[in-house]
């Protein structure tokens, strides 16, 4: 086993920044002084490059204060990904030799150590770290200390705000994957101990009073749509949404009308659903006017100036691999990964795929959403060995680096010197709003109060749309574990989702390999619906307390 260092408060903040946030790209203020007190002064310049290092920690790779670990595995969209994903029916990784991949491949982890879920654990409280020093330099007396004109400091304020609500994302992350956390804010002592570990509900009750704040109209967040990629106020209500509609799961008592009412906020604030589903998850979505209008909250990535062997450059190559034909992967240093990719049976059952050649690459789907690759490959994945070998299974080729209004071969030309992707990253979408929406209204008995949404949905896909049922009980169940596979595959949700409806360690839902190495499947342990707490961090805080069952 690697031995891992984690410094869990950086007392220094601003170091010279790799990659930027578009707009936010500056230079250092001074190279060999990294202090705190010293990099910022009257100068608003400082103060952005503060918060492009924190919009950093949302997509780089770089390992800063950590050794021993991979820096692409454990980059924070691509680390909770895998715990969101490769736990479920949705994804097969086949790096299923390396022992941490193996055992969330078969739900077969233990308290050892895990690169993913060290990643979710080491990339959040870091970057919390980083946003609590920001915002204790960022103070109105400390301000006015360095003479900061009132212009700047009311752009300050700004960013503080935009601060505060990446931190509510890392800790809700945090609080999903390990329950109890280590919790530090700007007024908490500095310095003088490790932070103490809160319980789960008490984080909850934190980002849901940060986020409602910030989503406030007296908040200074930026209005929503104002502010891409950075965060505003539509990314505070989406993450505030997403988090009611898990509230039974964090604190232990549901909260389906705030969910419901969270939605309301959104749909007053002129976003609307692409019109091309599949146009959300290509390499110009970002500027594309028609998938902007979507996007609640993204990590942004670039194949130039924010450079990741996380985020989506990891859903490209890592899903795609040399024998495919005509790749959508950059033809630059990287090529192709090789690694993961769903079941036949995923892809059947949500999808309703049928006559699958796989010669041609021809399959039936009239779902918009099921974009596979299959040439060249082999229909079901029965043992380990056949885990571990890529061809096996469909790929998932929803992540797509190809423009909307570009040809594949057109792509190829003008790509073949890339090594990363362009894609950013969909945190939080309309797609998903809507069936936020559904879902609350469902259970609170007023189906069909989300009808509507859930027609405009089916227009996009294709398919006939589905008639919500009047109250909850299993069928609405099943119903909502099938839309939700098929809108939101591979965007982050799955694990949190099964967890919700109750299946997700269940022997009453199987899919291939869950639980152990044999296809059937089976159920297990309820207690590890949380992760442990890296090992490493366990023996360097001994007042770490992993969830009851490790």
């Amino acid at each position: 086993m690697k031995t891992r260092y984690f410094v869990a408060a950086i007392a220094g903040a601003l170091l010279t920044l790799s990659s930027c946030v578009k707009d936010l790209d500056t230079t250092p203020i001074n190279e060999w002084d990294v202090t705190s007190e010293n990099a910022y002064g009257a100068d608003e310049a400082g103060y952005i490059q503060g918060l492009a290092k924190i919009y950093n920690t949302m997509s780089t790779h770089e390992l800063t204060d950590i050794s021993g670990v991979d820096g692409g595995a454990t980059q924070i969209v691509r680390a909770f990904w895998a715990c969101q994903e490769i736990t479920t029916d949705a994804c097969l990784c086949a790096w299923g030799n390396d022992g941490w991949v193996r055992a969330m491949n078969y739900n077969t982890w233990t308290d050892a150590e895990n690169e993913a879920v060290f990643g979710v654990f080491f990339r959040s409280l870091q970057a919390i770290s980083y946003v609590n020093e920001y915002i204790r330099q960022t103070e109105n007396d400390k301000l006015d200390m360095r003479g900061v004109p009132a212009d700047v400091k009311a752009r300050i304020q700004e960013y503080r705000a935009e601060a505060r609500l990446i931190r509510a994302w890392y800790y809700w992350m945090a609080m999903d994957v390990f329950g109890a956390v280590p919790f530090a804010t700007e007024d908490s002592e500095f310095g003088a101990k490790a932070p103490a570990q809160k319980p789960r509900e008490y984080i909850y009750e934190y980002v849901v009073s940060e986020l409602e704040e910030l989503a406030s109209d007296a908040s200074v967040l930026p209005a929503a749509r104002s502010n891409y990629p950075r965060v505003d106020k539509g990314s505070a209500l989406g993450l505030l949404a997403r988090i009611y509609l898990n509230a039974e799961t964090y604190k232990g008592e549901a909260e389906w009308e705030l969910a419901k009412q969270t939605c309301e906020r959104i749909f007053g604030l002129g976003y609307g659903l692409s019109s091309d589903y599949a146009a959300l998850f290509r390499g110009d979505n970002g500027e594309n006017s028609d998938t902007l209008k979507e996007f609640l909250m993204v990590v942004p990535f670039d194949s130039h100036k924010q450079q990741s062997y996380g985020g989506t450059t990891f859903l490209v190559l890592a899903s795609q691999n040399e024998a495919n034909d005509l790749p959508t992967y950059p033809l630059g240093g990287n090529g192709a990964w090789g690694g993961i990719r769903t079941t036949h049976e995923f892809a059947e059952k949500y999808f309703n795929v049928s006559n699958p050649n796989y010669e041609t690459g021809e399959y039936t789907c009239a779902d918009k959403r099921g974009i596979f690759h299959i040439k060249g490959r082999n229909e079901k994945i029965t043992s380990h060995d056949e885990v571990i070998n890529f061809l096996y299974g469909w790929s998932c080729w929803k992540f797509n680096n190809i423009p909307h209004n570009m040809t594949s071969e057109e792509f190829l030309e003008t790509a073949k010197n890339e090594s990363f992707v362009d894609i950013d990253y969909p945190v939080i979408r309309l797609g998903e709003i809507y069936l936020i929406y559904a879902e609350a209204c469902v259970r609170l008995g007023q189906g069909n109060l989300a009808q509507s949404k859930m027609d405009e949905l089916a227009v996009r896909t294709g398919v006939n749309a589905i008639t919500l049922p009047a109250s909850w009980d299993d069928a609405a169940r099943d119903l909502f574990i099938a839309e939700r596979a098929r809108e939101l595959m591979w965007e982050s949700c799955r694990r949190t989702d099964l967890i919700r409806y109750g299946v997700y360690s269940s022997a009453e839902f199987l899919w291939p390999f869950k639980g152990g190495e044999t296809y059937n499947g089976q159920g297990f342990h309820k207690y590890m619906e949380l992760f442990a707490i890296p090992k490493s961090q366990m023996d360097a805080n001994p007042d770490l307390k992993n969830p009851e069952g490790y």
